[in-house]
């Protein structure tokens, strides 16, 4: 599939994906959409690929939001499949098995501040601005935002948050643990990738694993989610590289993981 709102690329087992309709502030239409499931899809295939990171193109902006030139032209039936396309892009988006780093470069409202929810963690320009206006539109947020917000800033701020629909800079969204780290606008491309570097020269099962532990043990009672993590911990040490690991420890070297699933 060739690619005009988004620029894909690949390198040293990282991935990025650039949201790139800059003149519109990088909304997420159904275009734009339809070519970020493709890239997922790439990503998912290509066993290559440990890190993904999302970033917007250009100065101004992550991802404004949803078009609402689109949305304007939607009665219920078409909102509600607008906004089912969304969520199931965004889900996808959340259970990539590898991390996924959000680094946020402007705007990040509506279905920017959805898109950054659904990554494992978010670095922000100190420009980044958070926000989920829906309200002031006569609308609520409809990729996800009022069960991923809740869920990570507590119910109450979230709450705040939808029903004024104002923005928040990224001091406050670090304040809030929305956001795990502020840069330099000059420096936050460099802070992810060095980031992602670091991950990328981990062991891919170990990673996958501590993913999905994290993840499936949130929605349950503690007992079960320590399960799932035994289960987890031991298919690691089926892997090359808990070999590869625990005798690189013993030997007094620096390991050096292959990435291979099996």
């Amino acid at each position: 599939m060739a690619y005009e709102s988004i620029i894909f690329e690949e390198s040293g087992g990282i991935a990025t994906i650039t949201f790139n309709r800059p003149k519109a502030l990088n909304a997420l239409n159904r275009a734009l959409l339809a070519e970020l499931d493709d890239a997922l899809g790439v990503v998912m295939d290509n066993e290559e690929i440990r890190v993904l990171v999302l970033t917007g193109a250009g100065e101004k902006s992550f991802v404004a939001g949803a078009d609402i030139s689109e949305i304007a032209q939607c009665d219920a039936l078409g909102a509600k499949i607008f906004a089912k396309r969304g969520q199931d892009v965004v889900s996808r988006l959340q259970q990539l098995a590898i991390p996924v780093i959000a680094a946020v470069n402007g705007f990040a409202l509506g279905g920017g501040s959805e898109m950054a929810l659904a990554c494992d963690f978010v670095y922000a320009s100190e420009n980044a601005m958070f926000g989920l206006p829906e309200i002031s539109l006569g609308i609520i947020p409809g990729f996800g935002g009022t069960q991923r917000l809740p869920r990570l800033v507590g119910i109450n701020k979230a709450k705040e948050m939808i029903f004024t629909g104002k923005m928040i800079p990224a001091a406050e969204a670090l304040a809030i643990g929305m956001v795990n780290k502020v840069c330099a606008p000059d420096e936050l491309m460099a802070a992810v990738m060095k980031t992602a570097g670091a991950i990328a020269a981990k062991g891919k099962v170990s990673l996958r694993a501590a993913k999905q532990a994290i993840n499936s043990g949130l929605g349950v009672d503690l007992a079960t989610g320590c399960s799932l993590e035994i289960d987890a911990f031991a298919l690691c040490m089926a892997s090359e590289d808990s070999k590869e690991g625990t005798s690189a420890f013993l030997e007094k070297r620096k390991p050096v993981f292959k990435g291979k699933l099996q």
